[in-house]
């Protein structure tokens, strides 16, 4: 199955199923708009729709999390043997797994049972899907061979080259960016004031091993993230510390 946060007429997305659909049968659901940055956030106080269109693929009125859930509790007839989120427009490096859309697809498919990856290019205004899409196929082949622990997904970011400019494929950690940039203050056509969420900060934690420097040199960047968000080394410094609550 596939998803994204890109919206479900997205080149990134229809390029990636051009590819899979060479050797697998695929089922598209996907946010019928832009939905980049919704994290795992997931609609409850209003229904679904969805919409399927003469291609088959699903676009529904939620978020990337909305989709997958849909998709794999109701919507499709059978399970799907793997999600896979993506080709998103831009990287998702570092702090950038928080916000989104992309990563919270993939960990919506494991949360639900089914192997999943995130798949992201490193361009805003990519010229080369296909680069992102060949490496998506590869890594799903492998999975279907070799699953992943019940507890994790792969967040993978390909470089925007050429595949036979791509340096190799590196397991890497997340890097971690600067604060991000100020809020940006303006007025609406009607004078009211508004504001735009600034930029994301610059790399700060980049150095070798991280994702960021994976991509930087033109390597695609792997990184294996948990679903389970305990920080079990933390557990008993933690019980000690609430014991003085009451």
């Amino acid at each position: 199955m596939l998803s994204n946060d890109d919206g479900c007429h997205a080149p990134g997305l229809r390029t990636l199923a051009s590819e899979l659909s060479t050797e697998y049968d695929l089922d598209v659901v996907a946010p019928d708009r832009n939905r980049s940055g919704a994290s795992n956030s997931l609609t409850l106080s209003n229904p679904l729709r969805a919409n399927q269109h003469d291609d088959g693929v699903w676009c529904v009125d939620g978020t990337p999390t909305d989709c997958v859930h849909l998709a794999l509790t109701g919507l499709l007839e059978h399970k799907p043997a793997l999600v896979v989120s993506g080709i998103n427009n831009g990287a998702n490096l570092g702090d950038d797994v928080l916000y989104s859309g992309t990563v919270a697809a993939a960990m919506e498919g494991r949360f639900l049972g089914a192997p999943a990856i995130a798949v992201s290019t490193t361009n805003f205004d990519p010229d080369h899907y296909e680069t992102a899409a060949r490496i998506a196929r590869l890594l799903v082949a492998k999975l279907l061979r070799e699953p992943l622990p019940a507890d994790t997904i792969l967040n993978v970011n390909v470089p925007d080259v050429p595949f036979d400019a791509l340096t190799g494929i590196e397991v890497v950690r997340l890097g971690r960016r600067h604060l991000a940039e100020a809020t940006v203050p303006d007025t609406d056509p009607r004078g009211r004031r508004i504001y735009w969420v600034g930029a994301a900060g610059p790399e700060a934690d980049c150095g070798p091993g991280t994702d960021f420097d994976a991509i930087a040199r033109n390597a695609v960047a792997i990184t294996p993230i948990v679903t389970d968000l305990t920080r079990y080394v933390a557990m008993e410094r933690t019980a000690s510390w609430a014991e003085s609550l009451l």
